[in-house]
């Protein structure tokens, strides 16, 4: 008897290796893979702008990412004593202008050198609510708490997301040709805009993830993130105590999935090798080991990341081994 049901993945298509880079954008559920990516030691570049909700947004940033257009001091705005631009998360707005412009600018630079030598892409569909400029008309990934009435919200239509989002991946094609990409739905729910609202846009970011793997079955290709969430596990025992984000339950499950469905078969075991390091290296040693034995546990540790890099060379360069080895 079954008792669930059970979102069938497809075969193994070995997209990417442990050594590969992968660059990640989109809503949080994003910066959900990518830290399971990170935490498993691989080249990962997530949201080099800051968390992504719309498609729109998604596909304007993606082309700033491609030509590495710096941002330019007219684009930011003063609000709430920090300098914003309307194509950054907030996490990067400065109270200094020029503060801003240089970790902004240094973000996009980065994020171009990792897109260009990437092997892959994922791209994370939130929400087609958006919201305009009234002035100009553009479509802003975030508002900055600005005032509403500068703004128009609307719910973008499946041909304009797919016109916009499709017009920016087959530039990026062009651009890098042997990149593969994952679109996805994002199944963390917009609950703010109510939940007929949240189902509507879904449905809607399904379609264009459709249209557009259907379009490109080469070198795109659909992640059912949104259908493992809401078919698969369909419990509220796999999200956070909001109810809306996932459990890390639920993120493990559909790492799991994710690595089984795009992780060649060598990488399995390299993979594995380097979630136990990472959990070593994001161990504190309690206060009752004394200094002597937070030295022995350096001591160890550092011997079991150079054991790790001898026997994974490209690892030589990963950044969070480099800062590990720093603060020692």
């Amino acid at each position: 008897m079954e008792l669930r049901t059970t979102v069938r993945m497809a075969e193994n298509r070995e997209w990417l290796h442990h050594s590969d880079g992968v660059v990640l954008l989109g809503s949080c559920f994003s910066d959900n893979i990518g830290s399971k990516l990170q935490g498993a030691l691989m080249q990962a570049m997530v949201n080099p702008l800051g968390t992504v909700y719309n498609p729109m947004s998604l596909a304007s940033g993606l082309s700033r990412l491609m030509t590495a257009t710096p941002i330019a001091g007219q684009e930011l705005v003063m609000q709430g004593g920090l300098w914003h631009s309307y194509d950054f998360h907030s996490r990067y707005s400065r109270a200094s202008k020029e503060a801003a412009l240089q970790v902004m600018n240094e973000r996009i630079a980065h994020g171009h050198e990792a897109l260009k030598s990437a092997q892959l892409l994922t791209i994370t569909l939130g929400t087609a609510m958006v919201y305009r400029l009234r002035s100009t008309g553009q479509v802003v990934s975030n508002c900055h708490k600005m005032p509403q009435h500068e703004f128009a919200r609307s719910m973008a239509s499946v041909d304009e997301m797919v016109v916009t989002l499709n017009q920016a991946l087959e530039q990026l094609h062009t651009w890098n040709a042997p990149l593969r990409v994952v679109v996805t739905v994002s199944p963390i729910r917009h609950v703010a805009d109510g939940l007929e609202v949240n189902s509507l846009s879904k449905a809607r970011l399904r379609e264009v993830a459709a249209t557009i793997v259907d379009a490109h079955k080469e070198w795109i290709d659909y992640f059912p993130a949104y259908e493992i969430m809401l078919d698969d596990l369909r419990d509220y025992r796999f999200y956070a105590s909001d109810m809306v984000h996932l459990s890390d339950v639920a993120v493990e499950y559909v790492w799991q999935a994710f690595q089984a469905t795009y992780l060649d078969d060598r990488s399995a075991h390299a993979v594995a090798r380097c979630e136990r390091v990472w959990r070593r290296l994001m161990h504190r040693p309690i206060n009752e080991q004394g200094r002597e034995g937070r030295a022995r546990f350096e001591a160890d540790t550092r011997q079991v990341v150079t054991n790790l890099v001898n026997e994974y060379p490209y690892l030589a360069k990963n950044r969070h081994l480099e800062e590990w080895l720093l603060s020692c």
